[in-house]
């Protein structure tokens, strides 16, 4: 039974719920990606131990917790949920911008991290490609038009999605996108940071990398810099998968997580 909560972060409020288990003394922790929520997970967590401990939550401006304009940093908001719940130490996953999260998070607070779980993560700081930037420019000019539907379907359109078209998961992204407010394609108030890329050999967790072999060429770079540059890096890349792994292996790389932090 899961237990819902919500925590006070820089001007907004960060909601989700925990299940409290018996099996891990650390919780596992789970940080969802751009447009989604905590219920992306829900496959996920049906294949974990039905006595393992897990809080998903929305992040800032997605799901349940609210968008505001004040400057903000994910891995911060990460911290004073930390903080306010009394976590010390937890396994930590993230799939995609949530990747990003708990990475820089794990760089920044190493003490409060058991386990890393990277799921196709994207990095902060990151110079995306000329092919990646020219995609958000087109949601971004759309979503500025007051035009938020054509941005969803453009966004519904990209190619981080094509191995979920057709297929019974395209639905749930359907619904997924179609409940984003879509305000961060606007403006974000995200605070700058430098690049994590500088950072990745002082990662110290243990770390188990999800990835997909047909995922888009920025984040497979951004993959084979973090197997490359971290110090202890197990990588499982799946076969005629891509970004969303969540969607497209939710019992494989729920059975790989459980597996990484028993």
């Amino acid at each position: 039974m899961s237990e819902p909560f919500s925590v006070a972060a820089e001007g907004t409020t960060l909601v989700g719920d925990w299940r409290k288990g018996a099996r891990n003394v650390c919780p596992l922790v789970l940080a969802h990606g751009f447009g989604g929520s905590r219920r992306d997970w829900g496959a996920v967590v049906d294949a974990l131990p039905a006595d393992h401990s897990v809080l998903r939550y929305d992040q800032r401006g997605f799901g349940d917790s609210p968008y505001a304009e004040t400057p903000y940093s994910h891995a911060d908001d990460l911290l004073a949920l930390f903080d306010e719940l009394d976590i010390a130490r937890a396994d930590l996953c993230g799939m995609s911008l949530g990747g990003s999260t708990v990475l820089h998070f794990a760089l920044d607070h190493p003490e409060r991290v058991h386990r890393l779980i990277l799921v196709s993560p994207l990095i902060v700081g990151w110079s995306w490609s000329e092919e990646w930037i020219a995609l958000w420019k087109a949601i971004g000019r759309l979503a500025r038009a007051d035009d938020m539907d054509g941005a969803r379907q453009a966004w519904l359109a990209h190619p981080l999605f094509d191995q979920v078209r057709g297929t019974d998961n395209e639905q749930y992204q359907r619904e997924a996108i179609a409940a984003f407010h879509g305000r961060q394609w606007i403006a974000d108030a995200a605070r700058p940071e430098v690049s994590d890329v500088e950072r990745l050999h002082k990662l110290e967790p243990p770390t188990l990398l999800l990835t997909g072999e047909r995922d888009m060429a920025d984040f497979r770079l951004i993959a084979d810099l973090i197997a490359g540059a971290a110090p202890e890096v197990t990588r499982i890349d799946y076969r005629e998968a891509g970004h969303m792994l969540t969607l497209e292996r939710p019992a494989e790389i729920g059975k790989a997580i459980g597996e990484f932090v028993a």
